[in-house]
This record gives C-alpha cells, structure tokens and sequence, in this order.
C-alpha cells in the first residue's frame, strides 16, 4: 500500500468521498453533517492523503485541516472490503507526521455517537 499527499479532486478519489458521504448522510439530521467538499479539501491549509492499494486503486483518504490552533482531521475514510488491514492508522500516522512537520502538533477529530468504529479508533 502506498499513501501520499494528493488532489481529492480525482474521479476514483471523489468516489470514495461520495462512498463516505452515503454511509454518513442517513447516520444524523443535515444540520449535524460536517463534512467539507472537494473545493474546501484543496484549500493550501489542508493535507488530503490517499491510500492506495498494490494495483493503484484508491482504498482510503484522509485529511486534516491546519488551523492556527489546531489541525481538524476529516474526511477518514476506508473502503469497508479494505478494513481490517490497519489502512486507517496508516493514514492517520501520515497525516500526523505531514502536520507536525509544518508545525501543527494538536490535532482533533469531531465524531459522532452513529459511528462507533471512529469513537474507537
């Protein structure tokens, strides 16, 4: 598996925003949905991290915004026939190590009571 930094506006990489957006969506009322978009996700503040398995095929993304304070991690996502692997912690060990790099040492994630698999992780 290889993950790197890259553009989330490419079609296998929207998908899998998409895939997320169709797990999350019936999960809680509009006015709970968080997620930014793939303009706000190519903003210079954020590093988005695609995970791609040994045929180059996306499997996870994940992002994290750098704020001033903070950096927000958002849009994790894993295709659920690629869990289990440790996919997840991968992306987010990178994303870690990408934002402390620029500086940003504390880094949250906002989750909701629906998604027990992200309380977890």
């Amino acid at each position: 598996m290889q993950i790197s930094l890259e553009s989330p506006a490419q079609p296998d990489v929207v998908a899998l925003i998409d895939a997320l957006d169709a797990y999350q969506k019936p999960l809680y009322p509009p006015e709970s949905h968080h997620g930014i978009d793939v303009a706000a996700l190519s903003a210079p503040n954020v590093l988005f991290a695609v995970a791609r398995d040994g045929q180059g095929r996306a499997v996870g993304c994940g992002a994290i915004v750098v704020g001033t304070e903070f950096g927000e991690l958002k849009r994790m996502f894993v295709r659920p026939e690629s869990r289990g692997q440790g996919i997840a912690a991968q992306l987010l060990g990178f994303l870690e190590n990408e934002a402390k790099a620029r500086g940003c040492l504390t880094f949250m994630l906002e989750t909701g009571p629906s998604q027990p698999e992200a309380i977890a992780f």
